[in-house]
């Protein structure tokens, strides 16, 4: 008998962001296999007879490769077992998701994705910054912070356009990089914006101010999750201070 497994987006940290399908799916599963950021609160749903298997990654240091993670997933469900992949965030949303549909379509494997509250939008709602803004900014675009690893990557000229809301996921070690980008592709120094690092958490901090300033006062990169957003809605932040 083959098991099925839901891929399941447990949103930015606490549990009442969780859609009522990712909570019906992880209080029926057997086996959870979750990562590095997943508040206690929504491991706490978890039923307690179901296997926990943890597969975090942090900078530099993944409990389990991913193509391992691929192969557990494959192998419980193989025993019949009704397997919950939870994973912050989104699973589409810079989460490896579609990796994991792909290797599990290839093991001939039952599937679905349960989306959740993606730290874009989440963090950003805590921060009370709008993504978009019929005045300010009429498009958003979410990027991976290793783009400012290679300036090829990325058509950097225009992410400098006017009008826009740039999300960084897992920018704010690359700070200096992006925002140097940035600069030499003509967005002003004074540009709006922030860093949100714990969104939606207790724990939450936000830093926002011009993108010159946040440069000289970012934190230094740390275990915490962070997001950095870039763009003229940063400013109606409760938390924007422009010096």
């Amino acid at each position: 008998m083959t098991g099925f497994v839901s891929i399941v987006g447990a949103g930015p940290g606490p549990a009442d962001l969780m859609t009522l399908r990712a909570l019906d799916r992880l209080q029926q599963a057997e086996v959870v296999v979750h990562d590095r950021l997943i508040s206690p609160e929504v491991l706490a749903l978890i039923p307690p007879a179901a296997q926990r298997v943890y597969v975090g990654k942090a900078l530099g240091n993944h409990a389990v490769p991913q193509e391992g993670i691929h192969d557990l997933l494959v192998a419980h469900a193989r025993q019949g077992q009704r397997v919950v992949r939870l994973k912050g965030g989104d699973p589409y949303v810079f989460g490896r998701g579609g990796e994991e549909v792909q290797a599990l379509q290839a093991a001939g494997i039952a599937f679905e994705v349960v989306p959740g509250v993606t730290a874009a939008s989440g963090c950003s709602a805590a921060a009370g910054i709008p993504l978009t803004h019929r005045d300010l900014a009429g498009s958003c675009v979410f990027l991976p912070g290793h783009l400012a690893d290679d300036d090829a990557t990325h058509d950097w000229a225009a992410l400098a356009r006017p009008g826009q809301t740039r999300v960084f996921y897992m920018g704010v070690q690359r700070l200096a990089q992006i925002a140097e980008q940035l600069i030499s592709h003509g967005l002003s120094p004074d540009t709006p914006a922030a860093i949100v690092r714990d969104g939606t958490r207790p724990t939450q901090t936000v830093i926002a101010t011009s993108l010159r300033n946040l440069v000289a006062r970012a934190p230094a990169y740390g275990p915490q999750p962070g997001l950095l957003i870039i763009g003229e809605t940063v400013q109606l932040s409760p938390d924007y201070r422009a010096d």
